[in-house]
C-alpha cells in the first residue's frame, strides 16, 4: 500500500486553489549565521510567524546574535521543535524519506490506540502470533495466555515487543488494514512522507517516514495520556506463566541510563528502534523550565549504538539553551489540513473530516503537565502492529 505523498510544493499549491486563504511564508535555509541580520549588535531580532513549510533538503537554522552555535551532528536527518507551539527550531534533511524501524509504532499507538479500553482482556491464538520476523523484538507473549490491553500496550512501548505488536494487529482488524489507517493518521496530523507496509516498523520494501513526521507523531503522542504515560514508562512488571510476572525495561537508554548512557533530565521519553537498513532511530521529548521539546534523529553515521541517543541529547541541550535566541524555520502544523467557511483542505490527496486541532503558530496543551498527571487516569489504547520479517530487527 502505497499513498502518494511526496511533494510539499504540489500540495501547498493545491490547498491554496482549494481555499483561498493558505498563506504559508516562504521557508528561510541558513546554516550557521550566514543569513541576513540588521539587528544592532547585542540586540535580539524581533521574533517572526512560523515561515510554515520547511525545505526538502539541507540544514535549516536561523540564529540571533548570542545564540549557541548547532552541534556537529552526524544523523542523516535530523529535527529538534517546540512541542507546545510546534515551531521548528532547527532541521536537517527533515523530509528526507529513510526507514524509520519501531519509532513507526508512534503512529501506530496514535491510531489504533483509543480503539480498546487498557482493561479488555484477550486470549492470544497461534495464528495471531504467526508470521514474526527472525530477530524480532519480543516480550514473551504466550499462545492461550489471557492479557490484559494494557499489558500489550507495555510490551510494546518498553520492549518494542513485535509479538505485542502481532496480537494487537489482529484485535484491530488485520495487518493491512491497519496499515492503511496509519496512513490515514499520518496524513490527517499533515505527516505526508510516511509510507506504511510493516506496521510495527520492521523493514519492508517501500516503508518509510521523515524525521519531520516522526516529530509530528511524537508531539501529537504527548497530547494522550495514556501514550504520554506508557512513552515514560521506565519498568513494569509482564505476565508470565502460571500467574507469576517477571520485569521489564524500556529501551530508550536517555530514560533508564541503562548501558552507561546518561538519563537525560525532564525526558518524557517516546520511542526508540533498530533495524538494519534504518539504523538507530529515535524520538525522545523532554520538559525543563516550562518548556517542551521533542526531538527526531535518524541512522547517525558516527559512533556505535549509543550515538543516536548522545545526538539526541546534544540538540535538547541546544534547543533549551537556545531559546530566545532562534527564529523558528518551520512548523510541524505546515501540512495539517486546514479548515475554512466549513471547507476542509487537505495539503494532498482526499480530504480528511475536520479536526478540532490547532493550526500552524498555535499552542497545543503543555505536554510536560500531561506526562505527569496520566497516572491518575486510567485511559483507553491500543497498539495494532503485525511482523512480515525479512531482516534483522531489534530495540
Amino acid at each position: 500500500m502505497k499513498i502518494g505523498l511526496r511533494s510539499r510544493a504540489v500540495m501547498s499549491a493545491c490547498a491554496l486553489c482549494a481555499a483561498g486563504v493558505l498563506a504559508l511564508a516562504p521557508p528561510v535555509a541558513a546554516v550557521g549565521r550566514t543569513h541576513a541580520d540588521t539587528s544592532a549588535p547585542g540586540q535580539r531580532k524581533a521574533a517572526v510567524p512560523p515561515p510554515g513549510l520547511l525545505e526538502e533538503e539541507g540544514t535549516q537554522v536561523r540564529l540571533r546574535d548570542g545564540a549557541p552555535d548547532l552541534p556537529d551532528l552526524s544523523a542523516l536527518s535530523w529535527l529538534v521543535a517546540d512541542a507546545g507551539t510546534g515551531e521548528v527550531l532547527a532541521a536537517h534533511d527533515a523530509h528526507r524519506r529513510l526507514p524509520p524501524a519501531s519509532t513507526l509504532k508512534t503512529l501506530l499507538a496514535l491510531t489504533v490506540l483509543p480503539a480498546f479500553p487498557a482493561g479488555v482482556q484477550h486470549t492470544v491464538s497461534a495464528k495471531e502470533l504467526a508470521g514474526i520476523g527472525a530477530g524480532s523484538s519480543l516480550v514473551g507473549v504466550v499462545e492461550g495466555h489471557t492479557y490484559k490491553v494494557a499489558d500489550l500496550w507495555r510490551g510494546v512501548f518498553l520492549n518494542s515487543g513485535n509479538d505485542a505488536v502481532h496480537v494487537l494487529a489482529a484485535l484491530n482488524g488485520g495487518w493491512d488494514h491497519t496499515a492503511r489507517q496509519m496512513e490515514t493518521k499520518a496524513r490527517s496530523l499533515g505527516a505526508l512522507d510516511t509510507t506504511v507496509v510493516s506496521p510495527d516498523g520492521y523493514d519492508a520494501d517501500g516503508q518509510a517516514s521523515s524525521a519531520y513526521d516522526l516529530a509530528v507523531f511524537g508531539r501529537a503522542g504527548l497530547r494522550n495520556p495514556d501514550f504520554a504515560r506508557y512513552c515514560s514508562t521506565a519498568h513494569a512488571a509482564f505476565p508470565g506463566h502460571d500467574g507469576t510476572t517477571y520485569r521489564i525495561a524500556n529501551t530508550n537508554r536517555l530514560l533508564t541510563g541503562a548501558g552507561g548512557v546518561k538519563p537525560y533530565p525532564g525526558l518524557l521519553g517516546i520511542k526508540n528502534g533498530y533495524t538494519s537498513n534504518a539504523g538507530n532511530t529515535l524520538v525522545a521529548a523532554a520538559r525543563q523550565g516550562g518548556r517542551t521539546l521533542v526531538v527526531t534523529v535518524m541512522n547517525p553515521q558516527g559512533g556505535e549504538g549509543h550515538t543516536v541517543y548522545e545526538e539526541a541529547r546534544k540538540l535538547l541541550d541546544w534547543g533549551f539553551d537556545a531559546a530566545g535566541y532562534v527564529d523558528p524555520v518551520g512548523s510541524l502544523d505546515a501540512l495539517r489540513p486546514v479548515t475554512h467557511a466549513d471547507a476542509t483542505v487537505v495539503a494532498a490527496g482526499p480530504a480528511a473530516p475536520p479536526r478540532a486541532e490547532p493550526k500552524a503558530g498555535s499552542h497545543w496543551p503543555e505536554t510536560g503537565t500531561i506526562a505527569s498527571a496520566v497516572g491518575a487516569g486510567a485511559g483507553v489504547l491500543l497498539l495494532g502492529l503485525g511482523l512480515t520479517g525479512r531482516r534483522y530487527a531489534r530495540d
